[in-house]
């Protein structure tokens, strides 16, 4: 079956397969985030990124292979509620964006700044750091080798928007600037986006729209 992106929670999780990268999508609850496991076809290392909830789901799409590493996006609990339960089963690394570290109550061993990189295998996660809905929010992009590039977003991009800003204009305005300088400025439209809750979408399909997001202010 083709990739849809589109996920249940208690559902199957549904995997894109790339040349060299296999992004299996679950989603879990019961805030429906998404969580996403990549595995190196070459190598089988995997990654994990946002440990969201319900640890005994995410050990399962684990499975025996363990994961080497567990990114979280950003410090908000929903994004973290089963991360220590899978880091004690599987003694994986932790990761998250610098500035969002003491917000997370699982130690953070690889502490991101913008532009530094992830390894899963032989594949390379670029973060970028992303300022506006939470102060340390990454981005991490997959500029795969054989295709487009892959972006997982966490909670700065979905379709139809960049997250939520809770009223406040400044961080509004923080969180579309990053977003437009730092994923629509380098990357093409066929760039696929992974966000943190709900269906992909792609950089092309919301380009267009960015004038009316700086327009109605969220």
């Amino acid at each position: 079956m083709p990739y849809t992106g589109k996920v249940t929670v208690g559902g199957p999780a549904d995997v894109h397969e790339l040349a060299d990268l296999m992004i299996s999508k679950a989603a879990v609850g019961p805030m429906n985030n998404n969580a996403y496991l990549l595995r190196c076809r070459d190598t089988g290392e995997q990654l994990l990124i946002d440990a969201a909830n319900d640890a005994p789901a995410l050990l399962a799409l684990i499975g025996d292979d363990g994961v080497r590493t567990v990114v979280t996006t950003h410090r908000h609990g929903d994004h973290w509620q089963a991360l220590e339960e899978v880091v004690n089963a599987t003694g994986a690394r932790t990761a998250a964006g610098r500035e969002d570290v003491e917000g997370i109550p699982v130690a953070t061993d690889l502490p991101l700044a913008d532009g530094d990189e992830v390894e899963v295998g032989r594949c390379r996660l670029v973060a970028r750091h992303i300022v506006g809905h939470t102060p340390g929010s990454v981005a991490l992009v997959y500029d795969d080798p054989h295709g487009h590039p892959h972006v997982f977003t966490g909670d700065c991009l979905f379709p139809g928007g960049v997250g939520n800003t809770f009223g406040d204009a400044g961080n509004f305005a923080t969180l579309l600037h990053d977003v437009e300088t730092k994923l629509f400025g380098e990357l093409p439209d066929e760039t696929w986006v992974y966000p943190g809750h709900g269906d992909d979408t792609t950089l092309g399909a919301e380009r267009p729209s960015l004038p009316q997001w700086r327009e109605r202010g969220w």
